[in-house]
Formats: C-alpha cells, structure tokens, sequence
C-alpha cells in the first residue's frame, strides 16, 4: 500500500500545525491535553513520511542527472535507495495503520488459577513474576491491588496495576488461557501434569471515560484474611464493590487503608466497566478483530508452556520458541510480543488491500 506523495505532503502540514500550536504557549486545559496526544501519535508517522519523501526526492533529482562524470556514483545511490525505499515504505503503512485509541494506556492484569488446583495457583504465580519482570525492563510499575494466595504458595487470583506508556498495546494480547505441562513437585510418579491459569489484561480508563454514580454502588467492608493480610485482621480494611447495575463485583484487601483499598478497587471496576463499553462499541468489529491475532476471550488457550521439553508455544500465530526459562524470566516475553505484534499488523494491512 504505498502513500502518494500527496498524503505525505498533508502529513508534513498537519504536524507543522501541531507543532506550531504546542509552540505558542496558547493552548490550555483540555486543548493542550488533546493536542498534545494527538501531536505524541502523529510524530512517529510523520518522521518516517518525512524520510520516505526524502528518499523519493532524492531518487527523482539523481535520475535528472546527466553529468558523466557523476553518472556512476549516482547510479549507485539509485541502487541503494531503491532497495531501501520500499521498507522504509512498508514501515510507514504501519505507522499509518488505525491506532487502537486504548494502546497507550496503562492497563489493569488479572490472572486467575483455573483447572490443576494447587499446580495451577502455582502457575498462575509464575505467570506474574513473569509480568512483574517483563513490566521492570520495559520501565513499567507494577502495583498489585488485591491477591489471593494460594496455600501452596501462588495465586488463586491477582489482580494488579501496569502504569507506564504503551502497557495496553503490548500486554493486550496476553489475555486468555495460558496451558502449563509439567510434573508438579508433589507428583512421585513424574507423570506430566496439564494445568492452566486465565490471564486478562483490561486498558485503564480515565475518570471522564465511564461514569459511574455513587447510587450504583453497594460498598462492604470487611477484615482482611489469609496470606499477605495478617497485618490488616485487626481492622475492617479490606472493601468490596458491587456495581448494581450489572452485577460486576471487585474486592481488594492489599492495603492496610481501607480508603486505599476503595480507590483501588474503584480503579479495576472502572477497567472492567470500561472494557465492556469498548466491547459493545465494537459490535461488528468483534468478529473482525478475532479474526487477527486473538479476541482477547478469557476462554481462548493461547499459549502452552511445556517444561520437560523446555518450550513455549503460541497457537494463534503457531510460533515455539525452546526458551521456557528466559521467556519465564520476563526478557524472552519480549519476542513473543514483537511477534504477535507484527502478525497483527500484516494481517491488518492485508485487510487494507496490501
């Protein structure tokens, strides 16, 4: 899908404009937040315009060339640029691809133990040190809002906040059924186990994005218990929140403050409330984006760690990849995402008429 240069031209404008109007200080409040945002999207697509109309405008001027002399060096910089340009081409289509407008959120993770019992609250906890470490190399912070442990050791459930730039875009495709096989510890007769832990990765709103009234809400407070709250069971700290009008029920105990365990627990009901207006917005998009890499269905198996032969494969793109310990690790994820990424990106540039 190559872009005329006619485009590139209005590219180069409309970020003049941004960069103009960012520049004359007159621009307050909600203008310079969303002229800001728009300007931070469009810098990206506009540097590559920006090269590949160079790239172009030099190949015109050196095919104009009639000067012997200078004929061969120019028709080895053709040579060059021609085989350049079409990649720096490709990168700008991507660039210009439909942004999803959630992926430069932070983002809310929920991992839940689902079948295997205590190998899979273990899993579930290898999953989040796998995320925890994996959030520490891409210089993310990562803040638990409410766990339950596991009397093994793991989780039965955590929920946790991702803050930092760009957390949606590449966590979002974490979300669904992650497979473990492995021989549990407890396991005498070393036979493989199947077990399995639920991941969702919800983009975190602003306030402004879901509007939720004080009448909707059915607050309890509670004491906190089992592991990681024995220093709150002297006090009712621990807050759960129904949202009435559509069931929606979030507890968090982690805080020793059980104002602080509300504004947490408010944060994940607005991403899970959030998540389900973007659902039903989508409406005939859904069948379009489960079509690409994944629907992000909690139900959906995604991923299979397999530890006796030392892989990890993703079914949605069918990539192994024999490096289970690093991608537990947290630095090895980053090739799992590099690669759903750019599948996600063929396939919607395919879906342009690529």
């Amino acid at each position: 899908m190559s872009v005329s240069d006619a485009r590139l031209a209005q590219i180069a404008a409309r970020f003049a404009e941004l960069e103009a109007r960012l520049a004359s200080g007159t621009l307050e409040g909600k203008d310079f937040v969303a002229a800001s945002r728009d300007f931070a999207e469009l810098e990206p697509v506009a540097r590559t315009a920006q090269q590949v109309r160079a790239m172009r405008a030099e190949l015109a001027s050196l095919a104009e060339l009639d000067d012997p002399d200078m004929r061969e060096m120019a028709e080895e910089e053709i040579a060059r640029l021609k085989a350049e340009l079409p990649e720096a081409e490709h990168a700008l289509s991507i660039a210009m691809l439909p942004r999803d407008s959630a992926d430069a959120r932070s983002a809310m993770l929920e991992i839940r133990a689902g079948t295997g019992g205590d190998e899979a609250a273990l899993f579930a906890g290898d999953l989040y040190r796998m995320y925890e470490r994996y959030a520490a190399e891409q210089g993310w912070r990562i803040e638990p809002v409410s766990m339950s442990a596991s009397e093994v050791g793991g989780f039965k459930e955590v929920v946790a906040q991702v803050s930092g730039n760009g957390v949606f875009a590449k966590l979002k495709f974490e979300s669904g059924v992650h497979r473990v096989q492995r021989v549990p510890v407890t396991e005498s007769g070393g036979r493989i186990h199947t077990s399995a832990a639920t991941v969702a990765v919800l983009p975190e709103p602003d306030e402004v994005d879901v509007a939720i009234e004080d009448k909707d809400l059915k607050i309890d407070v509670y004491r906190a218990s089992g592991a990681g709250g024995q220093h709150v069971n002297t006090t009712d700290s621990a807050v759960r929140i129904t949202h009435l009008p559509t069931g929606t029920v979030v507890t968090c105990q982690d805080g020793r403050s059980q104002h602080k365990n509300k504004e947490k627990a408010m944060q994940v009901l607005r991403a899970r409330l959030f998540e389900a207006q973007r659902d039903a917005a989508q409406g005939e998009e859904a069948a379009a984006r489960k079509a690409m890499v994944g629907s992000g269905d909690r139900s959906e198996r995604i991923r299979t760690y397999n530890f006796p032969q030392g892989r990890v494969t993703d079914h949605r793109i069918n990539l192994t990849l024999h490096r289970l310990p690093e991608i537990l690790e947290g630095p090895g994820l980053g090739e799992l995402v590099a690669a759903l990424t750019a599948e996600d990106q063929a396939k919607r540039l395919a879906a342009l008429g690529e």
